[in-house]
């Protein structure tokens, strides 16, 4: 081992938690969870590849960092400037830098090398997409037509991920394990080793003994050590990387015995649940007070501290705003649409005509075709899912449509993980209430270009399988609500040929490291009459190239020009509102906007809307969760500003109601009779 730089790292994991809080008490430090009593665990950072090894490091686990950061930087051998680096870059995350390498000023993250992947505060979430990554670089490399120099990770690489023993108990590591333990089942190469430190506290929860004997019921192979002893700890965590290296099998290190030696955060008490027989033996278990106190008197950690206060910090919204995402792939715009005449609703590409999911299974089928590191994985997919939206896919794309256990937890993980690996997943959940089950790590999917400074996006598409009329299988399998997180781009389409347009672009966009999120109407996708028997909801697919921007906005009118009432709204909104219009005594004076993009408000609507004085919103979503209320703000705006002066015009808000959808036939969603009240009402 190379002494003079771990031990280095261990003092220096100390300084920089002691800095934190110095720091923090003077009005420049903003983070103060830290490492004080896992020191030693620096030792587990040379047994990983740093040329191939990946790591999603615990917010504890500092010093494993440093010690990956000395042999990237300077190949394991002591030198000043790679030490004067390293703490000025640990310093700026502390305080917040604009220069921070790892999230640009954004938040206190561990990492930073292009082999390490960023963790969030919210305890085991980095589980999953660790598991992503192993099973996804396992796949990759196993793709006919994908060569291995295009992907992320060797083919030999080992996916190392710590957490604290609190953060044993939280279902992300429990699924996550669970997801290992199935891919080992079934044969599947899985190289991941979970790296567990134990100070036998979460916080103020002891553990109680606990622990151990839950570790024996997770099935997975198991490496202990003493953390305080860098020979063991090293050791073990070797054995572990060597263990699933050759064996391409998941294992996890128990790092035993230690004690936290500060208390969690500089706000936590600990004399509120800690003896001060307690507090003074944690003292007293610090095995490097020597070393330690020679740390202190270089003075260099202060220094470095010092220094990243005096740097810029992320003060401009828009600066925060431009870290979100991506920018946007080009797409150029298809408006104006050719608009068909009042009735004439089949779409604007020749062909034979069909219902939505068929053209739905060609636009993913082409895009397989066009894309080897394309995945598709769900529950269910492999037969086709739930709507037959999938059907056959798994028999032309094998190994690339793949089906996961019911957790939304890990699919969303490895989706992710796939991501990071290399390919381009579309993750399909069967339901917009399963959304909800997987929810963490779906918003874990949307924050990680912020969180990583804007620097590398996680590309990947979901497809959410959303909202029936309303009557169809209860709440839980026909729920309207939505998450939009920033860093999502959320498209709901209502027919086949723009849900073709629209995956296309969608597919240019995860190529562009965005992340995209395409709801289903479940009612629409089978859907081929609009009124009576008329077969006025098929559609031909569109010829290959056509695309769809996002900011497109379709509008269904009269062949004599525009009408005087525009109703906008999206997927089964406008089915129900075009037959609303239908319904009304002159459909001519009715206009109806399908407006596909709903987590921003589309350039498009704002284009439309200049042309009308009045407007009915029918959002299919419930009342105060529904995403045409988030665009009036901007619409109220004046035109100078982007808007169309909203205040100014007639308008009405309908939406479905503010409760849960009961199972039977009781229509809770958007109805005709809501839009219809809507335009008699902007209509006086």
């Amino acid at each position: 081992m190379p002494v003079k730089p771990l031990l280095t790292s261990v003092i220096s994991t100390f300084l920089l938690h002691y800095n934190s809080r110095v720091a923090s008490a003077c009005g420049e430090g903003f983070y103060t969870i830290g490492p004080c009593g896992e020191e030693s665990l620096a030792a587990a950072a040379l047994a990983l590849d740093n040329d191939r090894d990946t790591a999603a490091l615990h917010y504890r686990h500092l010093g494993i960092s440093l010690m990956r950061g000395w042999t990237s930087r300077s190949g394991g051998l002591y030198d000043h400037d790679t030490l004067k680096s390293l703490l000025l870059d640990r310093a700026r995350g502390y305080t917040v830098s604009s220069l921070d390498p790892v999230t640009s000023g954004n938040h206190c993250c561990l990492g930073g090398g292009e082999l390490d992947f960023l963790v969030t505060s919210t305890l085991a979430s980095q589980c999953p997409p660790a598991v992503g990554r192993a099973l996804g670089n396992s796949l990759a490399h196993s793709l006919p037509h994908v060569s291995s120099t295009s992907l992320a990770f060797n083919k030999r690489s080992v996916h190392y991920v710590s957490l604290g023993d609190g953060s044993a108990a939280n279902a992300h590591f429990l699924a996550a394990v669970n997801l290992a333990r199935y891919a080992e089942h079934r044969k599947f190469k899985c190289p991941v080793v979970f790296g567990l430190s134990d100070n036998q506290v979460s916080i103020s929860l002891p553990n109680y003994g606990f622990l151990p004997k839950m570790l024996d019921t997770l099935g997975v192979k198991r490496f202990e050590c003493d953390g305080n002893d860098l020979e063991s700890v090293y050791a073990a965590t070797k054995r572990a990387v060597d263990y699933s290296r050759k064996n391409q099998k998941p294992s996890l290190v128990h790092y035993k015995g230690l004690r936290r030696r500060f208390g969690h955060a500089a706000t936590d008490r600990q004399a509120a649940y800690l003896s001060q027989q307690e507090i003074k033996a944690h003292v007293e278990a610090d095995n490097i007070e020597r070393a330690i106190e020679w740390g202190v008197g270089t003075g260099e950690v202060t220094e470095a501290f010092d220094a990243a206060s005096l740097e810029p910090k992320v003060t401009a919204r828009s600066d925060v705003m431009a870290q979100t995402c991506q920018p946007s792939a080009e797409t150029a715009r298809m408006l104006p649409f050719p608009q068909p005449a009042s009735g004439a609703t089949g779409g604007t590409a020749e062909g034979r005509k069909d219902v939505m999911r068929k053209s739905m299974n060609k636009a993913i089928a082409e895009a397989l075709d066009a894309h080897p590191k394309m995945v598709y994985i769900g529950e269910d997919v492999q037969h086709g899912g739930y709507y037959l939206v999938t059907d056959k896919l798994d028999k032309k794309y094998p190994s690339r449509v793949c089906d996961f256990p019911p957790d939304e937890t890990t699919l969303i993980g490895a989706g992710i993980g796939y991501s990071q690996a290399g390919l381009l997943p579309v993750v399909e959940i069967p339901y917009a209430k399963y959304l909800d089950c997987g929810l963490d790590m779906f918003m874990e999917a949307g924050i990680l270009n912020w969180l990583g400074g804007g620097k590398k996006g996680t590309g990947m598409i979901f497809r959410l399988q959303g909202f029936d009329r309303g009557t169809f299988g209860g709440n839980f399998h026909t729920h309207n609500q939505l998450h939009m997180p920033p860093g999502v781009d959320v498209v709901c389409f209502s027919n086949g040929e723009d849900y073709a347009r629209g995956f296309r672009n969608a597919v240019r966009q995860a190529e562009a490291g965005r992340v995209t999120m395409l709801v289903d109407c479940t009612a629409l996708l089978n859907r081929r009459h609009l009124i009576g028997k008329d077969r006025g909801w098929e559609r031909a697919f569109p010829p290959e190239g056509e695309v769809l921007s996002f900011h497109d906005v379709r509008r269904y009118g009269s062949e004599e020009g525009r009408g005087k009432v525009a109703v906008v709204t999206y997927g089964n909104g406008v089915v129900t509102s075009l037959q609303a219009r239908e319904k009304c005594p002159t459909p001519n004076d009715i206009d109806v906007l399908d407006c596909m993009l709903l987590s921003e408000c589309p350039d498009g609507l704002v284009e439309e809307l200049r042309g009308y004085e009045r407007v009915v919103f029918a959002d299919i979503c419930k009342e105060g969760q529904n995403p045409l209320s988030g665009m009036l703000g901007k619409l109220n705006e004046t035109e100078e500003r982007g808007g169309v002066d909203l205040g100014k015009k007639t308008w009405c808000l309908r939406t479905a109601q503010r409760t849960y959808n009961p199972l039977g036939t009781t229509l809770t969603f958007l109805n005709v009779e809501d839009v219809m009240s809507g335009i008699e009402e902007v209509s006086k």
